[in-house]
């Protein structure tokens, strides 16, 4: 069909003035066409609010020399900015499943809305593709919203599908989308790995994200049966478990039989997957991450990470001390719902130390280092050495179960901490 309001990337741009706040499609459908065009205006704007989770690519609006033209207010910190925190841009602390309400409450009226879709169909339906999350409900609000359509971007369902109607500006571009490799786990991540598959039931519904002890837990899952997915995203391995009809959604009692998720990071292989799927629902993330959804699903297992975990359990997740180095996330969502689903299991998974050595288990965290999940919502941490188990545990008990699970150079360290906290054991 014909493409209405099509021009250059320049052009539509142009759209965006001086004071208005920019939301920006994340993840692999960063639509970089549009973001270069707009950094390319710079001399001609001031005071621009550029809003979004983590990007990826080229992100030049936080160039320190265009620091009058733009400034960032991330929801989740991405590698391609961390540097810049502090400098042209900052962090809002907020649960990921919260950030639709900012947008839909009035707390943050959006002006411009920067997206990556798929080509329209005969109906004139495009779709979000591989990045629905909090983008829908943008789009929902934004004033204006300018689209590049991209034949490379998958059509997926659910809450994907936008008329392009709604389109102040249309821009054709081929441009690929931003691909994450598989990375080979490590053998400290294989053993997580391992460990953590043991402890998923059967008929569960899991939650987990991209990296080393994900793609461990995932090749891990072999020999189980019938496993759900509803989960903020989901990259490559999850595929082969689909071919093998592991991970089926036969349990699950909210969107039964499909796969959700708010958006998706991996290779081509994963997009081609995704493309024209009737198995996966993209959808809102205030809704995939809605606590009181995550908990009608059974045996949610919830399957994070973390910086350091002090020895009462508190979770450091998004900071090294005072530097910021991603966000708060879905991972309290996740948690929580876990948690409250029946025979759910909400899982902290680390390496119990470093690259560098350090161990990750201390005896405190470092000084303004965030509790991102409290001692309260913790219940099971795995390292390569086993599983602590938190729940219904006192202080000590927990302090003795991270002991045993932490690395074997740190464990006379974290004894003696655990004996100067709470002194000699209490004989019951």
């Amino acid at each position: 069909m014909n493409i209405p309001n099509k021009m250059s990337a320049a052009d539509a741009v142009k759209l965006i003035k001086s004071g208005d706040r920019v939301l920006i499609q994340g993840g692999s459908a960063t639509p970089q066409s549009l973001i270069k065009a707009m950094v390319a205006r710079a001399s001609e704007l001031r005071g621009v609010n550029i809003v979004h989770l983590h990007t990826e690519g080229e992100c030049g609006y936080v160039a320190p020399e265009l620091k009058e033209s733009f400034y960032t207010s991330a929801f989740f910190i991405g590698g391609n900015i961390r540097k810049m925190i502090g400098v042209t841009a900052d962090y809002i602390p907020v649960f990921l499943s919260d950030i639709p309400s900012l947008f839909r409450e009035g707390y943050m009226k959006l002006d411009v809305v920067l997206v990556n879709v798929s080509p329209p169909d005969k109906h004139g339906f495009c779709s979000l593709g591989v990045s629905v999350d909090i983008v829908i409900s943008g789009i929902e609000m934004g004033k204006t919203i300018i689209a590049q359509i991209n034949p490379k971007m998958p059509r997926t369902f659910g809450d994907a599908i936008v008329n392009i109607n709604q389109f102040a500006a249309c821009v054709e571009v081929d441009e690929e989308l931003f691909e994450m490799q598989f990375v080979a786990p490590s053998e400290e991540e294989k053993a997580i790995g391992k460990n953590v598959a043991d402890i998923i039931e059967d008929g569960a519904t899991i939650q987990m994200g991209i990296g080393g002890i994900p793609n461990a837990v995932l090749t891990y899952l072999n020999n189980h049966k019938n496993l759900g997915v509803h989960t903020e995203m989901f990259s490559e391995g999850i595929v082969d478990l689909v071919e093998k009809g592991i991970v089926n959604g036969s349990q699950k009692k909210v969107n039964p039989n499909k796969i959700v998720s708010g958006f998706a990071m991996g290779t081509r292989r994963l997009y081609d997957f995704m493309d024209d799927n009737p198995e996966i629902e993209m959808l809102d993330i205030g809704y995939v991450n809605d606590t009181s959804v995550i908990r009608q699903n059974p045996k949610v297992t919830a399957i994070n990470s973390a910086v350091e975990i002090d020895i009462t359990g508190q979770v450091c997740a998004d900071s090294i001390g005072t530097r910021m180095l991603s966000g708060v996330g879905g991972q309290m969502d996740f948690m929580r719902g876990a948690a409250l689903s029946e025979g759910g299991k909400p899982i902290i998974a680390i390496n119990s130390r470093t690259l560098k050595g350090v161990s990750k288990i201390v005896p405190t965290l470092r000084t303004g280092a965030g509790v991102v999940t409290t001692r309260a919502h913790a219940r099971f941490v795995v390292t390569e050495y086993g599983v602590a188990e938190f729940f219904g545990k006192t202080l000590r008990e927990r302090a003795n179960a991270l002991r045993d699970i932490a690395h074997p150079d740190y464990r006379e360290e974290l004894d003696k901490a655990i004996f100067e906290r709470f002194g000699s054991s209490i004989m019951i």
